[in-house]
């Protein structure tokens, strides 16, 4: 009886560790799986975008941190020390933290952020006071990327 009671909850623990490593395998879907025809790389996307403040498009990069899991926030690298900061349109989506360090494939839209200068009040990345004006803002990390879908590449 005694060897019972130390035997389940030995097993529980050795099957809820074991649930914790499994590694993710190739072309795992998180929302709904990307269109991969006009893939770009990530690297790519602010240059490709030119004057447009959004566009829909498809890049692959490789995932840097994940912020928050429930709501799949993480951050790509972009090159060049660049950063996009990307989450589901879907908050109901749980990404794993494990995820960190694959390349991946996701398709959604990318937006540019707007930099408060020029008397723009209202332009998004705004201080009040005497700083209203002299304040730079960070240049790592100048876009945003609202998933649909994301697919584990390698």
């Amino acid at each position: 009886m005694k060897l019972a009671l130390l035997i389940v909850p030995l097993f529980c623990t050795t099957m809820a560790l074991a649930q914790l490593h499994t590694p993710l395998p190739h072309g795992m879907v998180y929302g709904k799986k990307p269109d991969t025809t006009t893939l770009m790389t990530a690297g790519k996307t602010e240059a490709f975008m030119g004057k447009k403040t959004r566009i829909s498009t498809t890049i692959e990069g490789r995932v840097t941190r994940v912020t928050k899991q429930k709501g799949g926030w993480f951050e790509m690298d972009a090159g060049s020390g660049k950063i996009i900061a990307a989450h589901f349109k879907d908050y109901n989506i749980n990404i794993p933290q494990n995820i960190t360090g694959r390349r991946v494939i996701i398709e959604g839209v990318a937006q540019k952020l707007f930099i408060a200068d020029d008397l723009q009040h209202l332009a998004g990345d705004t201080v009040t006071g005497k700083k209203q004006h002299k304040v730079k803002t960070d240049a790592k990390r100048r876009l945003i990327f609202e998933v649909t879908g994301l697919m584990v590449d390698k």
